[in-house]
């Protein structure tokens, strides 16, 4: 009998998120922080034994230290396939990683000289890795190198670089400086938090009464969390942009674009209310991440409010350091020049830091032409006065940034001329004058039973329900396997002639090209 063929679970955080990620193997589902419930009863182990010690005025640096290494030691328990047949546990790249850049950084550190090459070329060597995991699987697809939150720790890495260039720190501890891009529960999705601010909190000594305060704080972001992804996100990914992602038409593609928008907010806000609930809970005040940015009256007023750690991140290291490098070295004869400039420099680098794939580049492109755009308008406006405050011209430049920001989130996720979704898996693996048997099974419903009819042509002839149990499927991911069927073959097919049959989802009307059969019974 034919054997279904394996899929690969993906370790991102979401199906449609910007969180970093990398395959993982059949069969096996990886730990993803606050993916599912069955992530947060393992945050059990380590939550109560901390509201115990924090109410003693015991919960310090090293607990936080204690527990962060036994969560990544459970997160990141998998083996990596760095070459085909050559795997590695991925502790051991997290630590590879974890050296590289503390040698990088020490080495920068005790180098003395703060620009010009040496600081560069510390960059270049920061950014190694991350390049090496976007690029490996290129080069290699079946290859594998990176691991779950890369992206963002390779991030907190350069905030130390650029903090040391500016000398606004001394050489950072190995403990301090490891434990700052570590930290458990902003590992995989940020925020991204600075090595400064990280620092006032880290082996900070909190009395009881400070204990309860931040557990007030965890305790409110937390059922917010709850709230924004397992409620609001979740009924707007199942009642509404799933449904618009299987239609290929345009209304589908517009509806896809608001749902989408929606989705990603409710669902990458819900996870950091979660990670900065859990670092209130460790003492750690990580910065907020996101403040109502669909009611933003502009691009830039947009991106001071959406994914604000990173937009932050960006323009602190990036573009006013571009600036500020024109104006001394007067570059250009206009500040606007400058200005524009950068922002193509650093949204160019945010759309190739979120993947190296065209949609994301043509993302990042979009963001810096909106901004250069206002930038244009907002200084002709100066002099003008063309728009002016008010309830309706506010209310007016609202609706148009939402619907700029939109457009720009529909480019973000790659829909635009992709084919509508395929949610159902099936195989017609016999059909013969005996018996027709196979498997059925829905990637949005995995557990559920699928029933579809059988079509001869455009005659229907029987509807069947595929509920039967194959250890085969469940091997290869498939739900829990009770996705296959098997019948006699209906007598209309027995009559000698050649038919082109197919399955069809009852009551949904979808037709599973994948079961076309030709059958001849003579």
């Amino acid at each position: 009998m034919h054997v279904a063929p394996q899929i690969y679970f993906s370790r991102c955080i979401s199906d449609d998120s910007e969180w970093q990620g990398r395959p993982g193997q059949p069969g096996q589902v990886a730990v993803i922080p606050y993916a599912d419930f069955t992530y947060f009863v393992l945050l059990l182990y380590a939550a109560v034994p901390t509201l115990i010690l924090g109410l003693l005025g015991r919960a310090g640096w090293r607990w936080a230290l204690l527990v962060t290494v036994a969560m990544l030691l459970v997160q990141y328990h998998e083996s990596l396939y760095v070459r085909p047949h050559f795997p590695v546990r991925e502790i051991w790249i997290v630590l590879g990683f974890a050296a590289w850049q503390w040698l990088t950084v020490r080495v920068f550190a005790r180098a003395g000289a703060r620009a010009g090459w040496l600081f560069y070329g510390a960059l270049a060597i920061s950014l190694l890795p991350l390049a090496a995991a976007k690029l490996v699987p290129l080069v290699s697809p079946k290859s594998q190198f990176g691991f779950l939150g890369i992206s963002y720790i390779t991030f907190r890495a350069l905030d130390v670089v650029f903090c040391l260039r500016d000398e606004v720190i001394a050489a950072p501890g190995a403990t301090d400086f490891l434990m700052f891009l570590f930290f458990f529960p902003t590992i995989s999705a940020g925020p991204i938090d600075r090595y400064r601010r990280f620092l006032t909190d880290w082996k900070r000594k909190r009395t009881r009464a400070e204990f309860l305060a931040d557990l007030d704080g965890a305790v409110h972001r937390f059922f917010r969390g709850l709230f924004y992804k397992f409620i609001v996100a979740a009924l707007i990914k199942q009642h509404w942009l799933e449904p618009a992602a299987r239609s290929g038409s345009f209304g589908a593609l517009l509806s896809y674009m608001y749902a989408y928008s929606f989705y990603l907010f409710f669902d990458f806000a819900g996870y950091s209310a979660f990670a900065i609930s859990l670092s209130y809970l460790f003492g750690i005040h990580t910065p907020e991440n996101f403040y109502q940015p669909f009611l933003a009256r502009n691009i830039r007023d947009f991106w001071n409010r959406w994914h604000i750690t990173l937009s932050f991140w960006f323009r602190d290291h990036v573009y006013m350091r571009f600036l500020l490098a024109a104006a001394r070295g007067k570059w250009f004869r206009s500040l606007n020049t400058a200005a524009i400039l950068g922002y193509f420099l650093a949204f160019g680098l945010m759309g190739l830091w979120h993947g190296i794939e065209p949609h994301y580049i043509i993302y990042g492109l979009y963001q810096a032409t909106l901004l250069s755009g206002f930038h244009i308008f907002s200084d002709w406006n100066k002099t003008r006065h063309y728009w002016r405050d008010g309830f309706l011209s506010n209310a007016l430049a609202v609706f148009i940034t939402f619907h700029f920001v939109c457009f720009g989130l529909l480019i973000f996720s790659g829909r635009i001329g992709a084919p509508p979704l395929q949610h159902y898996f099936a195989e017609i693996e016999q059909a013969d004058c005996h018996e027709i048997s196979g498997w059925v099974w829905d990637k949005y419903k995995p557990k559920a039973p699928v029933s579809v009819e059988l079509w001869d042509g455009e005659e229907y002839l029987i509807t069947i329900s595929a509920n039967q149990f194959r250890q085969d499927l469940v091997d290869a991911g498939y739900g829990n396997g009770r996705h296959a069927f098997r019948f006699e073959t209906p007598p209309p097919l027995k009559d000698g002639h050649s038919h082109r049959i197919r399955l069809r989802v009852a009551d949904r009307g979808i037709d599973l090209p994948t079961t076309q059969r030709v059958i001849v019974c003579r």
